[in-house]
């Protein structure tokens, strides 16, 4: 399938924010036309409409929508506005990709219509237009996402917005229908006002927040680059075990890519390497924990969103069922989405748009067809009810209210949990019903007419979250997913708590929580692989996380994408890797021989996803023994081998600087002091690396606890929730002796230091031994340690812990030292007026 082209995407881009404003001014006006959100329906309202009230006032409830706090009666209705308008939006353009594939079904007829065929049918479907049939067919041949009973359905935009919405759709290029990526779009820019609304706030990130937050489009070679080399190195492994000869004699990876390729699924991002013995080999391994044949793989993506990976692993699969077991097309269509194919997403919305996808990814292969029920799920989805009224649907059978209430309880905090949920972690009480149990209890509870609308919401919920729970509650050969990427500090207190309690070495951020989590996911022997940002590979704050990942699990595949691995702009600033685990103990001689660098160093021109999906095609993979990182500075995942040298550690310590507080008050440059020395301290700050002496230009506010400074100092140190009170002394250690100075940002410019306070924008390499320093002076204003530095950690901010876990030479830097300064020291001050001249002399 064709990819969007960037004006297409454009277009596509400004058609969806337009239509959100519309949908959701629209969905208001009727909601609030049917009084959905005041304490008694309107006087002229007729019972038709009165019923569509209550059955809409429960499915609000069901939503998270409470009663309003000023108006007793009121309903809050924010969340049923956003579902019926996307909804409404959906209907439309989920019409119109069919009508544009001829997918567009007559459910009378069976047969394919175009939007001509619809007008002429419009009277006698006693529909106003032919929109309106063509949205009707579409939920008719996608149930899984239009329930029939869904009051939602049953609104209609006034048309003052309806026909807008028609119009934004018929306004763009056919092509943006038939290209493959362009549903996945379709919900970022949907979310993408949302997102930068949410951002501009600054607020923790809560169940409202956190699906337009996270949302992001995954590049299509990444997805194709992780299951390339997990899917098709499995399906490598075993042709190169059938026929040898191709292991021994090929003459190139682009001819065994050519030589595994199945129909329809070429594996261009596979990658083989040569082995001692010269045969080739997957280099990600050919996974041999696995099922044998394909119909026995059960993949997920826990994060589905839009249905990227599940649609590209459907491509794979039926291909390779098709290869395996001489099905016809639509057999193993068919197959592949009852039996391989799982999925779960946080938000109900974009669950559709994935559902959607599969089935559009299914029809162009076969036409129209019923498909099997999809293993897709909402894992987002909360009771929304009391317990005791959640608990009534069971009736008196003592085990189904037993699973009832356990379903009630994994997931009360859904909506901000989503995938992170284990019902696994709870499993064994034979009294309590299994999820599949509560299936034909809650499907009998659908069935039965009933006037009790919250009753018939509730097991609706039930229903989605037992077969959420089910998926959550199994075992998967491969889980690959774009995890969602959330620090620690922007997390609200559940999902912090919840993350800090179940994930405490992988905490400090939502992603590798989740990574966590999807190996809890897998079969043992199966693979996890991911889009993760790259921090956790080096930043000392991850260690333990990285020790534990490095002893208990398999890695399969590393590459480091680093910056603008996505085109998106609402990626900007954000550094990945792709990353494959194997749930099982490495063997000690494990070798990770799939590790590819396509990052731009500091101060190289950026490399753009363009240039890095080619890279990591033909670029010269690294290979690393896994035991050898776990002696690597912190575990850090370095691409190379890893070095036994001594680290500069052992002769030197690295400092960061004090804090100033308040900078306009405390800090001046010398020059604009000319009396009152005695109150003032020399003070630097970042070096620039353009001479031996920089960032020399500052005096500070002498630290005494009786002066202003002092009073600053002891107001923080009041304040139990400040964090800073010993921020004031920090290197003090450094302080009246010589070292290194540091900024430790960008390319780690240095310079010498002569023992000044220093700022926290600087940090200190301080000798343990003073004739050490000209060494390592010349080694840190060295090209190489920069490089030494960005092997373990790429971030623009270095932690000064950073600077001295790193390779050092000291006998080599002594006598580079020895020839470049035979005099020592390069003396400071000399005719450079960017550089103290503070009374005439630096101390």
């Amino acid at each position: 399938m064709s990819s969007l082209t960037t004006p297409h995407r454009r277009l596509l881009e400004t058609a969806v924010k337009h239509a959100r404003k519309i949908a959701t001014g629209g969905a208001r006006k009727s909601l609030e036309a049917l009084a959905v959100h005041e304490p008694d329906p309107y006087p002229h309202m007729d019972e038709a409409q009165r019923t569509l009230r209550r059955k809409l006032r429960a499915q609000a409830r069901q939503l998270g929508d409470g009663e309003s706090h000023t108006k007793r009666g009121s309903y809050e209705i924010a969340h049923l506005v956003e579902k019926l308008a996307y909804d409404q939006w959906h209907r439309i353009l989920f019409a119109q990709y069919l009508l544009a594939n001829d997918l567009l079904i007559s459910p009378e007829h069976g047969v394919a219509v175009s939007l001509d065929d619809c007008e002429e049918l419009a009277p006698s479907q006693g529909l106003k237009d032919a929109w309106a049939v063509a949205a009707r067919f579409a939920a008719a041949e996608l149930p899984e996402i239009f329930r029939a009973d869904d009051p939602a359905g049953a609104v209609e935009l006034p048309v003052e917005d309806r026909n807008p919405l028609i119009a934004l759709v018929t306004d763009l290029p056919i092509d943006v229908f038939t290209a493959g990526d362009s549903l996945g779009w379709c919900y970022q820019f949907w979310q993408s006002d949302t997102k930068n609304e949410v951002n501009a706030a600054g607020n923790k990130i809560g169940a409202d927040e956190l699906p337009s937050v996270t949302q992001l489009f995954t590049e299509d070679y990444m997805v194709d680059f992780l299951l390339d080399n997990t899917l098709g190195a499995w399906h490598a492994g075993k042709v190169l075990v059938a026929n040898p000869k191709l292991a021994e004699n090929a003459q190139s990876e682009d001819e065994l890519r050519q030589a595994v390729a199945l129909p329809g699924c070429p594996w261009k991002y596979l990658r083989f390497i040569k082995g001692k013995d010269g045969k080739w080999t997957p280099a990600a391994g050919t996974f041999d924990g696995w099922p044998k044949t394909a119909k026995e793989l059960k993949c997920l993506d826990p994060c589905m969103g839009s249905g990227h990976f599940v649609v590209a692993m459907f491509e794979r699969l039926v291909a390779l069922r098709l290869a395996e077991e001489k099905l016809d097309e639509a057999a193993a269509v068919a197959a592949v989405i009852r039996d391989n194919l799982f999925g779960l997403e946080i938000d109900p919305r974009c669950t559709q748009i994935g559902a959607f996808n599969l089935a559009l990814a299914a029809w162009r292969r076969v036409g129209h067809c019923k498909l099997p029920a999809m293993n897709l799920a909402c894992s987002g989805l909360a009771p929304n009810t009391r317990e005791a009224d959640w608990l009534a649907i069971a009736g008196d059978n003592q085990k189904l209210q037993r699973g009832m209430e356990r379903l009630y309880r994994l997931f009360k905090n859904a909506p901000v949990l989503g995938s992170l949920i284990n019902p696994r972690a709870g499993e064994g009480d034979l009294l309590v019903a299994a999820f599949h149990e509560l299936q034909p209890l809650l499907e009998k509870a659908l069935a039965q007419e009933t006037k009790d609308d919250t009753a018939h919401e509730m097991a609706v919920t039930a229903r989605g979250l037992a077969k959420a729970a089910e998926i959550l509650a199994g075992q998967f050969t491969l889980v690959a997913t774009n995890v969602p990427f959330l620090g620690r500090k922007n997390q609200d207190d559940v999902l912090m708590t919840f993350c800090a309690e179940t994930f405490p070495e992988a905490k400090l951020d939502l992603a590798t929580s989740f990574l966590s989590r999807c190996l809890s996911l897998s079969a043992c022997g199966g693979t996890v692989s991911v889009v993760l940002p790259q921090n956790p590979l080096f930043l000392g704050s991850y260690k333990q996380f990285r020790r534990t990942l490095l002893g208990s699990s398999e890695w399969n595949v590393v590459a480091r994408l680093g910056e603008h691995g996505f085109e998106s702009s609402a990626a900007a600033g954000g550094f990945t890797a792709l990353v494959t685990l194997t749930a099982r103990r490495p063997s000690t001689n494990h070798v990770c021989a799939c590790a590819i660098d396509v990052a731009a160093q500091r101060g190289e021109q950026p490399i753009y996803a363009g240039a890095k999906s080619v890279l990591l095609q033909e670029k010269h993979l690294v290979a690393f023994a896994q035991t050898d990182l776990l002696k690597s500075p912190d575990a850090a995942v370095v691409f190379g081998a890893a070095s036994d040298a001594i680290l500069l550690s052992l002769y030197a310590d690295s400092l960061q600087g004090a804090h100033t507080f308040d900078i306009s008050r405390f800090r001046l440059t010398f020059w604009e002091l000319s009396s009152c020395l005695d109150l003032w301290n020399l003070h630097s700050s970042s070096p620039t690396g353009i001479a031996h002496y920089s960032g020399c230009h500052y005096v500070s506010y002498k630290r005494d606890e009786n002066n202003a400074f002092g009073l600053v100092i002891k107001e923080i140190e009041s304040d139990p929730s400040e964090t800073r009170s010993v921020a004031w002394r920090a290197g003090h250690r450094a302080w009246g002796k010589k070292g290194v100075a540091c900024a430790w940002m960008g390319n780690l410019p240095v310079s010498l230091y002569i023992g000044q306070v220093f700022d926290n924008s600087a940090a200190v390499i301080l000798p343990n031994e003073s004739d050490n320093l000209l060494p390592i002076y010349c080694f840190c204003s060295s090209p190489q340690f920069l490089k030494e530095v960005r092997k373990i950690n790429q971030k623009t901010q270095v932690a000064n812990t950073t600077l001295v876990k790193i390779p050092f030479d000291l006998a080599h830097w002594q006598k580079v030292a020895a020839e470049k300064y035979p005099h020592g020291l390069p003396k400071p001050f000399s005719s450079d007026p960017t550089q103290w001249l503070f009374n005439g002399h630096p101390a």
